[in-house]
This record gives C-alpha cells, sequence and structure tokens, in this order.
C-alpha cells in the first residue's frame, strides 16, 4: 500500500486477499466531514493498488454506515483553499466528494459493501458505488439532499439508482425523501440480501473468499465492463466489448484448462492467470 491508514479510516485484511476498510467516526455516524472523506479517498487509491487485495469489503463503524452530509461544522474545511472565494471553496469541496464513487469504480478489485444502519444522503451515494451491497437488518437508506431544501442528486446518485431500482421507484425515493428500510431494499433490488446486523461483516468476508476464489484477472475484468456496460449506448456495442474481453483472458491465460481439468478431478480450481 501506498498509504497509512487513518485513525477515522481503518484498513485490515482479516482474511487473504481480502481488505475491509471501515468508516471510524461513530459519534457522528460516519458524516462526511473532510476529515474523514479525504482518507477515506487514500484508502481507496492505496487498497487498489494493492496487489495482495483481491476483494474489499467497505463498511461503517458503529450504528450508522454513513449519515450524509456533516452539519456539526467540526469535520474541517477541504484542503488548500487559502485566498479562494466561498463559491470557489463551494466547488472545490464538491469535486472532492464527487470524486468517491467514481475512485471506487477504478479499483480493479470487487467491493462489497456492509452496510449497518443509516446510509444517508451522500452515504447511500457510496453505498451505490460498490459493486455489492449486503444489508444489516438495521441498515436504511434515504436520498436526503430534498429533506435539506436542495435536490437530492448529488455523486452520481441521478445516474446509479435508476440503474439498480428503476426509475420509477428512483423517482419516488429521491422526491419523497422517505426511509427505505433493509427488506423494502432488498425486494426492489437496492441490495442483494439482508442478514442479521451481527454476521453482516462475516456474511461479506465470506462472500469475498468465494469471489477470490476465481480468477483475479477474470473477476476485475468483470467488474470492469459490468460499469462500461451501465453507460453503453447498444447491445451491439455491449456485445462487442464482451467478447474481446473474453477472448483475451482465454487467449492469454490457462484459466479455461484448469477449469476443465478442476471438474474432471472433483476439486476447486487454481487460476493462476
Amino acid at each position: 500500500m501506498t498509504a497509512e491508514p487513518s485513525d477515522l479510516v481503518l484498513i485490515d485484511k482479516p482474511r487473504p486477499h481480502t481488505t475491509v476498510i471501515t468508516l471510524n467516526r461513530p459519534e457522528r455516524m460516519n458524516s462526511m466531514a473532510f476529515e474523514l472523506m479525504l482518507p477515506l479517498h487514500d484508502a481507496f487509491e492505496a487498497v487498489g493498488a494493492d496487489n495482495d487485495t483481491t476483494c474489499v469489503v467497505l463498511t461503517g463503524e458503529g450504528r450508522g454506515f454513513c449519515s450524509g452530509a456533516d452539519t456539526s461544522n467540526d469535520g474541517g474545511p477541504p484542503p488548500n483553499i487559502d485566498g479562494m472565494t466561498l463559491t470557489r471553496i463551494a466547488t472545490k469541496a464538491m469535486s472532492v466528494l464527487a470524486d468517491l464513487v467514481p475512485a471506487m469504480q477504478r479499483m480493479p478489485q470487487p467491493i462489497i459493501c456492509a452496510i449497518n444502519g443509516a446510509a444517508i444522503g451522500g452515504g447511500m451515494c457510496l453505498t451505490l458505488g460498490a459493486d455489492i451491497r449486503l444489508a444489516g437488518e438495521s441498515a436504511y437508506f434515504r436520498a436526503a439532499g430534498i429533506n435539506n431544501g436542495l435536490t437530492a442528486t448529488e455523486l452520481g446518485l441521478s445516474f446509479l439508482l435508476p440503474r439498480a431500482i428503476g426509475s420509477s421507484r428512483a423517482f419516488e425515493m429521491m422526491l419523497s425523501g422517505r426511509d427505505m428500510d433493509a427488506h423494502e431494499a432488498a425486494s426492489i433490488g437496492l441490495v442483494s440480501r439482508v442478514v442479521p446486523d451481527a454476521d453482516l461483516l462475516t456474511e461479506a468476508l465470506d462472500l469475498a473468499d468465494q469471489i477470490n476464489g476465481w480468477s483475479t484477472q477474470g473477476t476485475a475484468l468483470t467488474k470492469r465492463t459490468m460499469w462500461a456496460g451501465l453507460e453503453m449506448g447498444s447491445l451491439r456495442a455491449a456485445i462487442e466489448m464482451e467478447t474481446h474481453t473474453q477472448l483475451f483472458v482465454r487467449l492469454t491465460t490457462k484459466n479455461f484448462e484448469e477449469a476443465v481439468r478442476a471438474r474432471k478431478e472433483n476439486r476447486p480450481p487454481v487460476f493462476e492467470d
């Protein structure tokens, strides 16, 4: 890794090849203060560059995953603002936050978001930057900008949410400002499944173990292709991209041959990419 973990963003590797990134500002329900979001961005870059990490779990400490905007005014200003006017500071602040979801997508490793408690506003947006979302029974979601007299559209939510749950549900959630609990979120596809809070991290780690059993190259390119496919304009373009990606892995590795041998020998495959 290229950066040391912050006290407010913990980086741990509890199992081989899986890194857990934990937001650690529980007294403020991990709200999006710059003192937390800047080291989180650094953590994404550092873990993304760690060649021994092939899957990532993102979670929050305490009773909330991330409660969105910090209203306490004690989280510090954005960096390097000396001499700036208020409007330039505001633009810089939003630019810092706006790169969090793209930074998650740039990471080659699949990201599993283990959502505990509140995922509100920008915190909800962070969950949508993950590739897989698991919810504890305490989890709930709110597109909170509308509640604060602002727009509900921030950090990519207008792009990500309709693609996750459909446009009608996304409009209703974003315009009503209501809370959505974990079970409703699972029923409409916002999360993959709901698990007891006490089992949330274990379930996420078990899923990471399963993903880590496959080809590192295969999972990384699947993630990359899936995100590109969400922005693709046609079926033909998606098939073209998939065809070349599949051929690349097929012709540059012995993974397919190993999968065939493993099935014949009734054992798990060992992919060396």
